[in-house]
């Protein structure tokens, strides 16, 4: 890609793409590489950022006031061009609004502006969601970030995530790619969940509730990444087994419930902006100096 914006500092040097806002590498000055490189041969991703919606809809079609809209997993701005809105050496603004091609699928006057800022070791990624219309506006807003497993220099060593509030929150996994009813018991143990990648055989592990505003992804004697979130009270960890990368996923709305509504308003833990406000969520990642 020849487009992208670099915003780089003495710690991070990190490469931004304007479809979907989507970081392409972070970097630090040593040559290591943090960021996942979108293999297609397992996953073409590397950041996305999901909205109007996380995860799937019934048959892939949403309701917003008991009409039809077809709406792909995860929402359509990871597909779109973002305007680059504004740049310095550490920050850059990217920015998405309705247009009449997302007005057929999702029908509200909308602003997506997605920030990404270096402030020495810690880069935030921000996404401020405003309704330009005059009524409210239901939606879903999440990160999607995918991180090196094995982190650099730690082939061979055991990684854990660990949760900040020492939680061990009740798990719940996807059914037809929409969230299966009831909750299974939590893999963490004292806040610390030891990484296995057989735990991804049934696809995404998804904690809705408990698992709090930030956590340490860690290999044993080795480098670490500690995070956290703004405005994201869920939580999902994903990977397909044996591809060296971990989608560490804060968001704010989940898949449907299988079962459940179809109606956009009423999916787990969405939001509902009224007219005229924004709405901002965040997350916080620092690298080893």
């Amino acid at each position: 890609m020849t487009d992208l914006t670099r915003i780089e500092n003495a710690f991070l040097a990190v490469d931004v793409s304007p479809l979907g806002a989507e970081m392409q590498a972070i970097a630090t000055p040593d040559g290591r590489s943090w960021l996942w490189s979108g293999d297609a041969a397992f996953w073409s991703g590397r950041s996305p950022v999901l909205f109007p919606i996380v995860g799937r809809a019934p048959d892939d079609t949403l309701l917003i006031d008991g009409k039809p809209y077809p709406m792909g997993q995860h929402g359509f701005a990871r597909r779109r061009d973002f305007a680059l809105a504004s740049a310095t050496e550490t920050m850059c603004r990217h920015e998405l609004a309705a247009s009449e091609e997302t007005r057929a699928l999702y029908p509200f006057e909308f602003l997506l502006a997605v920030e990404h800022r270096l402030e020495g070791p810690t880069l935030t990624v921000s996404a401020t969601v405003s309704n330009r219309g005059d009524r409210p506006m239901p939606f879903g807003l999440g990160f999607h970030p995918a991180f090196v497993w094995p982190l650099p220099g730690a082939a061979g060593r055991p990684h854990t995530i660990h949760l900040d509030n020492g939680g061990e929150p009740a798990l719940r996994r996807l059914e037809g790619g929409l969230l299966a009813a009831g909750e299974l018991p939590s893999p963490f143990a004292g806040g610390t969940l030891v990484l296995d990648p057989a735990q991804f055989e049934a696809d995404a592990m998804i904690f809705p509730e408990g698992a709090g505003d930030g956590l340490t992804y860690r290999a044993e004697d080795g480098p670490a990444l500690a995070f956290r979130f703004e405005n994201l009270p869920n939580l999902a960890l994903w990977t397909k087994p044996g591809a060296p990368y971990l989608c560490i996923e804060p968001w704010h709305g989940t898949a449907a419930e299988s079962g459940g509504s179809r109606e956009l308003s009423q999916r787990p833990h969405g939001t509902v902006l009224p007219a005229g406000e924004s709405r901002r969520f965040a997350f916080t990642v620092t690298f080893p100096g």
